[in-house]
């Protein structure tokens, strides 16, 4: 995830200063300055799965977003670009998010909605962006209890500027600004808010807001502005974003691809499949044995094989620049956060060139059914390739009837269907799932289905990095972010598509989102949040526990058991003691672990005062409760390995 955020911001500085225009409105020498901001990370839970911008964030675990937002923000700014982290607060579906009020009790915004944004304040963001919704009734943008001197940003820390999503302000130039709005972005009203800020000049003549305050704003925008170099020595502008096709003057056609970057991004994608099934059989009957079904796939063995599924098509390169499509193979979820797919290489494209002539392939780059069938039939190994997908709101747009938010967990054209009719007529089949979250796998257990990755959105490498996969190359050490169920209710949220008007929505289940509330209940989902499987087996040992000042060290071992160099990635739930009403078991840290065949590490996942403490609304403050803390360690929330207690 570090190294992701350098590239991303590496890329940023690259082409150049990139997003706002600031007009200054007191005395300065010049009357603009241009800032350099990568706008995000996102950190949005995935309150419910259907949710459509789920997959810019991190999952519904509180801890692995803010994880993931800290890695990112620092490897971003570690080349000078500023981050953004977003949007504050409670941004959790896209039907009706210009005016929903998302309605949290304190302690749930604090340990669940607020718990990513702490993480980002830590690595020292330079900004946060507040969100279309209401929270508890007033708009995000000026809602002093999140924003103002008293809010939680400041409260907690955070010394930079606070900028508004597009058509994101509602009401007066002051109610924003002296609620703690300091940047809107550009525009003029459009239905849905913005245009505040043109009165702001009026109200600072007024006196409705002060000129301290003005100042305020300014010098939060410029203190990161001078605090990332971006005064000096900075890269020009060299694209325009209004001239996409590449014309104009701005337009200079800067290059920031490198083959580090590339070789990166397929890095990222092929280690982060996650493989839900593998029924492998070998010549031996051992796993030292050549694989004859199931995975890794041994290229010698494999004379005839079928590729089906749109989805392992090139995707629909005349798309709009918010990639309002799905008619190829999917990469990335719709909306503002998606990105242009020039340089993608197809699963047909890079399985055609990896295979060349040792093997036949057969395709059926549609969802056909019988088609698919066909060309999979009696084949040594089949390719289902499947997907659905989600995505921004935007101007109320729909894609493939779904706006935003899925409509449902099922696989999109039919997926499912044509899962079930390839494994019917093939001993091997392997079905590739790319989604932007949770979907349906009633087929999962089907015998002649020998192999599942679910492959997320893997972005343009999707072809290469799930040739590694599929062949041994990377052996897959990705962990499913949410649970996957078989029903909508297992989740215990729901997406609020019909209201007359903007809806209350009131967040009733409070801390229990996914595995928790899937614990509470006894559900026993398909595959469990934090699981993924290896081509090799670990063997976990010798947990201790020990207090170090007021946090609490944890080491045990892992062994490679099996006949693969591989990549564990050990997970610590806590337990809490049972009067301080949290959920049965909670993610408080996770490690990678790289071993070969035989070798062993030592692992440590240091417990932080703020991660064994719950939030006490009488004292607003963070309490750690008394009683006997129990430490889980294992390879999912389902596969604990370990435990101890303190």
């Amino acid at each position: 995830m570090l190294a992701r955020g350098k590239a991303l911001g590496e890329e940023f500085r690259g082409k150049g200063i990139q997003y706002v225009l600031i007009i200054a409105l007191h005395n300065t020498k010049n009357n603009s300055i241009l800032i350099s901001v990568f706008l995000g990370p996102s950190m949005d839970i995935m309150r419910n799965p259907k949710a459509g911008r789920g997959w810019e964030s991190f999952g519904p675990d509180p801890y692995l977003n803010g994880e993931g937002a800290f890695e990112t923000i620092t490897g971003v700014q570690s080349v000078g670009v500023q981050a953004c982290a977003k949007h504050l607060i409670a941004n959790n579906q896209e039907h009706w998010r210009y005016g929903l009020s998302a309605n949290v009790d304190d302690r749930t915004l604090h340990e669940i909605y607020w718990y990513p944004f702490i993480r980002s304040i830590e690595a020292g963001v330079a900004s946060v962006m507040c969100a279309y919704n209401r929270f508890n009734d007033t708009s995000s943008c000026h809602n002093a209890a999140l924003l103002g001197p008293q809010g939680v940003l400041r409260r907690d820390g955070f010394r930079g500027y606070i900028v508004s999503d597009w058509g994101a302000t509602h009401d007066s130039a002051d109610a924003n600004a002296n609620a703690g709005l300091d940047m809107e972005q550009p525009g003029d009203y459009i239905v849905i808010g913005g245009g505040a800020f043109i009165g702001l000049k009026s109200a600072l003549n007024t006196g409705s807001v002060s000129a301290a305050r003005l100042n305020e704003m300014v010098t939060r925008i410029l203190a990161s502005w001078y605090r990332f170099g971006q005064d000096q020595d900075y890269p020009p502008v060299n694209f325009d974003a209004r001239h996409p096709d590449g014309s104009g003057s701005l337009n200079l056609g800067v290059s920031v691809r490198s083959d580090a970057h590339t070789s990166l991004a397929r890095e990222i994608a092929s280690a982060s499949a996650v493989l839900l099934k593998n029924n492998r059989t070998t010549t031996t009957g051992t796993p030292s044995g050549t694989t004859v079904r199931g995975l890794p796939i041994a290229a010698s063995r494999i004379k005839t094989m079928a590729v089906v599924g749109q989805d392992a098509k090139a995707p629909n390169m005349s798309c709009n620049d918010l990639n309002e499509c799905n008619d190829g193979t999917m990469s990335i979820g719709w909306g503002s956060g998606s990105n242009s797919l020039e340089f993608i290489v197809a699963p047909i494209d890079a399985l055609t060139s990896f295979v060349g002539t040792s093997a036949t392939i057969t395709s059926s780059l549609s969802n056909d059914l019988n088609a698919g069938a066909a060309a999979a039939k009696g084949k040594d190994v089949a390719y289902v390739f499947v997907n659905a997908m989600s995505g921004e709101l935007g101007a109320y747009d729909f894609v493939v009837g779904n706006q935003g938010d899925r409509n449902d967990l099922d696989l999109w054209y039919k997926g499912g269907s044509l899962v079930e009719r390839v494994a019917a007529v093939c001993n091997n089949t392997i079905v590739i799932v790319h989604s932007t979250g949770p979907v349906y796998m009633p087929w999962s257990s089907h015998a002649n289905i020998t192999g599942i990755i679910y492959a997320g959105a893997p972005g343009e490498q999707t072809g290469p990095s799930i040739v590694d996969v599929l062949y041994g190359n990377t052996n897959p050490s990705g962990r499913l972010p949410f649970s996957i169920s078989d029903s909508e209710n297992d989740y215990g949220t729901t997406i609020v598509y019909n209201s007359l008007g903007f809806p209350e929505i009131d967040y009733t289940e409070k801390l229990l989102l996914d595995y928790r509330y899937m614990d509470l209940k006894g559900i026993v989902p398909r595959f469990e949040f934090g699981f993924g499987l290896s081509y090799t087996t670990f063997a976990y040992s010798g947990i201790s526990i020990a207090a170090s000042g007021t946090s609490q060290v944890v080491k045990f071992t892992i062994a490679n058991t099996g006949a693969f160099a591989g990549t564990e990635k050990p997970q610590l739930y806590l337990g809490y003691p049972s009067s301080a009403g949290e959920p049965s078991k909670v993610l408080r840290g996770f490690e990678e672990v790289d071993l070969a065949v035989g070798a062993s590490s030592s692992i440590t996942i240091t417990l932080s005062q703020r991660d064994i403490s719950i939030w006490d609304t009488p004292s607003q403050a963070w309490l750690r409760p008394s009683g006997t803390f129990t430490v889980y360690v294992g390879a999912s929330i389902r596969d604990v390995r370990l435990t101890g207690t303190f």
